[in-house]
């Protein structure tokens, strides 16, 4: 279902169509140009076939040649830019950033108490113009702390960004922090030659102060936000039991889950969670495998059905056989698969980066240009002063976090939120595709409908429906033909008893012939009971009409004697008619694509009122008709759950594959619908598009943010005006641009699955 990457500090190396891929958790980015500057050195490396640096994450996803460089020279060339990589920690597959991100927390939680502690007998010394002896002294005493120890972080990034001829987030903040401290130092102690100057010695150490307390806040509250963006990736790995119940050596053992081994033979009792995947050997019992599937109703499993582990057993007790444990279970893989998507970038977050990449240094051009404007033209008494004040400004109220964040906090939450719906993103890059889909092509069998056959009508002729029921059941119960099982089935569901048929014989393609008791039952197609001498006249009309429904009629002859007939299809799931009546709504072509004959395929076309229909396709014919569909300018959607449809998903635009079909369909697709209900379909496209929205959204406000937001900290509107923003001012609003793109994107924990 996923790449068979290792959940690590770096995860990977794994196979790649052209290279390999390993995943890099990276530490101290401070803003999205860090993740621009990563991606430059990486790129750099010979080898490399691709480099993307997810800010948001903290992960960068590379894909290189191993012939040319190794891992080692990739995490080099990450300590090269500045930062580090971290070696995952020991234990259960977890976050490898988890210890760092708490460990990052108090820290920042520690300096912004103590900033705070400082800053406020600084700010109500300075806002109240409390007069005392050596006030200056005082202050200066008050924010040393503040400036070298709480803003100590922004410091040694402005410094290590500079010795590598870069700037980032800490440059704008250190530079214009110290402007302030330092003028303020230089006025406590030279304050005589500001009046030789004709200027008062104004000290600005609040406005340093505040500006740190600030940003360290907006800093806390954007990494509390950022950590719950994760939340459904650590509510996944929180779900599977750490104990397993085991039978070795004809002994019940508790053993640690991780020890469990294919083919160990696993007891779960009433209450108790799955430990691994398998399949039941006996008992009964019913399964809620909502965490999984996002189904609501339980599931009930007999011996020879497949199990998921970290799915809840709700009554009945029960042994299956363990076939997939550690992290090839299906949890560890949905894990993985939603890990690797949010690590992904979304191609419109390109843009974003190459603009953050060049927007540092674009504000420091902008700062120097704005205090040498207000240094020129103020009037001489105020004009350090003014310049000094709006200078400030610029610098702390320009920073590119809001555009680094705009967009993957909402595809990690979008992405963690589609698996706790049982929707499988495979990357980032589908997630926005899929909401520009304006065709979707379904396959019938397995997809639409039940995907096996089942009785629909019973016509019985000369004896009552219990009756033919009964023989005809008795008769087939030594066939293998799926349109056997499906009648025995229906039978046995009806609790009629079938007695033991003797004199069985099957004429593959035609019919079977058998003695039940004293009578002889003939059960085929017309020719066949036509061959026998049977008059089958009687039967016509309804095996036409069954015909044009698109059913299957088989008729039943007892004594050579027309008995009635039954007619067998494969049904629709009862979703579906609703589903593709949804998918209407939305704007949507619906197209059903089936290799079977055109009959049964208009007929069950009808009953779903699809858009078009097309029958009779060999799969290499459904990828024709895909891409048929594009050149006339369509992006289209298939879904399909069998083998012959991996080629039409590898095709489509964006390939759906139903997770209870097979493998390969599962790996060519780009989404993975864990249940059968084709109304996730659906929710994979309202995901889709809701999670655009509130990207278009952060984007559009972290523009505007910083659009209106510079030219007003430099000063443009006070020859309007007389408005001046102070840069205490100007550090808030920086803080609080992460924070309300991050708190947008949370909105996105409120999606719930369409239809159920």
């Amino acid at each position: 279902m996923v790449d068979d990457s290792v959940q690590a500090g770096l995860r990977g190396p794994v196979s790649h169509p052209v290279g390999k891929k390993v995943i890099l958790a990276v530490t101290g980015m401070s803003c999205a140009s860090c993740a621009h500057h990563i991606e430059e050195e990486l790129v750099g490396v010979p080898g490399i076939k691709e480099a993307s640096v997810n800010f948001a994450t903290s992960q960068a996803t590379v894909i290189y040649d191993p012939t040319q460089c190794d891992v080692p020279q990739l995490i080099s060339a990450v300590k090269n830019a500045g930062y580090d990589v971290v070696r995952p920690p020991a234990g259960p597959k977890v976050d490898p950033l988890e210890p760092s991100r708490r460990q990052e927390w108090n820290k920042l939680r520690l300096k912004f108490l103590l900033s705070l502690a400082f800053t406020v007998p600084i700010v109500l010394a300075s806002m109240l113009n409390m007069d005392f002896p050596q006030r200056n002294w005082v202050l200066l005493l008050l924010s040393l702390p503040v400036q070298f120890f709480c803003a100590a972080g922004f410091l040694s990034g402005a410094w290590s960004a500079i010795r590598r001829r870069r700037a980032d987030m800490n440059t704008l903040v250190a530079i214009g922090t110290l402007a302030a401290f330092g003028y303020s130092v230089v006025a406590t102690l030279f304050p005589d030659a500001f009046r030789q100057a004709g200027q008062m010695p104004h000290v600005y150490y609040e406005t340093a102060a505040v500006i740190i307390t600030l940003i360290l806040l907006g800093r806390l509250l954007e990494a509390r936000a950022k950590n719950q963006t994760g939340e459904a990736i650590r509510k996944l790995i929180g779900l599977q039991p750490r104990q397993a119940h085991v039978i070795r050596d004809g002994q019940e053992l508790s053993i640690d889950v991780s020890t469990v081994t294919v083919e160990d033979i696993v007891v779960v009792r009433p209450g108790e969670k799955l430990p691994v995947d398998g399949v039941v050997i006996d008992g009964v019992s019913s399964v809620d495998e909502s965490m999984i599937t996002g189904e609501s109703m339980p599931v009930s499993k007999r011996p020879g059905d497949e199990v998921i582990g970290a799915t809840l057993n709700k009554m009945g007790s029960f042994r299956f056989r363990a076939t997939r444990v550690g992290e090839e279970t299906t949890l560890q893989q949905i894990v993985r698969l939603v890990q690797d998507a949010q690590a992904a970038k979304a191609p419109i977050q390109r843009l974003a980066d190459v603009i953050s990449g060049y927007f540092v240094p674009i504000v420091l051009v902008i700062a120097v240009s704005t205090f040498v404007i207000w240094f020129d033209l103020a009037p001489v008494p105020l004009r350090l002063t003014l310049a000094l004040l709006n200078f400030v400004a610029v610098m702390v109220i320009a920073c590119p976090c809001a555009l680094g964040l705009a967009t993957p906090t909402a595809i990690m939450v979008g992405t963690g939120k589609g698996a706790e719906n049982g929707i499988l993103i495979r990357g980032a890059d589908a997630l926005e595709r899929a909401h520009k889909l304006n065709a979707i092509v379904i396959d019938k069998t397995g997809t639409l409908t039940h995907g096996k056959p089942a009785v629909t009508n019973v016509i019985a002729q000369n004896l009552t429906e219990e009756e033919l029921l009964q023989l005809v059941g008795a008769a087939e119960q030594g066939s293998e033909h799926p349109l056997a099982n499906a009648i025995v089935d229906f039978v046995r569901a009806r609790g009629i008893e079938m007695p033991k048929a003797t004199n069985f014989e099957a004429i593959p393609g035609a019919g079977i012939q058998s003695r039940v008791g004293s009578r002889t039952v003939l059960v085929g197609s017309a020719r066949f009971l036509a061959e026998r001498h049977v008059e089958t006249t009687s039967l016509a009309s309804e095996a036409g009409h069954l015909a044009s429904e698109g059913k299957t009629p088989i008729l039943v002859a007892i004594d050579s004697r027309p008995a009635g007939l039954l007619g067998v299809a494969d049904t629709l799931k009862p979703t579906s008619v609703e589903a593709v009546a949804r998918l209407k709504k939305l704007g949507l072509e619906v197209i059903m694509l089936s290799g079977d004959n055109r009959l049964t395929v208009e007929a069950i076309g009808r009953q779903l009122q699809m858009d078009r229909v097309i029958a009779e396709v060999l799969p290499h014919q459904k990828v024709r008709v895909i891409e048929d569909l594009q050149d006339q300018g369509k992006v289209v959607a298939m879904v399909g759950d069998g083998i012959n449809d991996a080629p039409a998903l590898a095709q489509a635009d964006i390939g759906i594959a139903v997770g209870t079909g097979t493998d390969v369909a599962i790996e060519a697709s780009d989404i993975t619908l864990i249940r059968g209900d084709i109304r996730s379909v659906l929710a994979a496209i309202a995901l889709s598009r809701k999670t655009m929205r509130i990207i278009k959204q952060n984007l559009f406000w972290a523009f505007f943010y910083n659009v209106l937001g510079i030219p007003v900290a430099a000063g443009l509107l006070y020859p309007l005006l007389h408005f001046l923003l102070n840069p205490m001012l100007a550090g808030a609003a920086m803080a609080l641009s992460s924070v309300s793109v991050v708190s947008n994107s949370l909105r996105l924990r409120r999606f719930g699955l369409v239809g159920s």
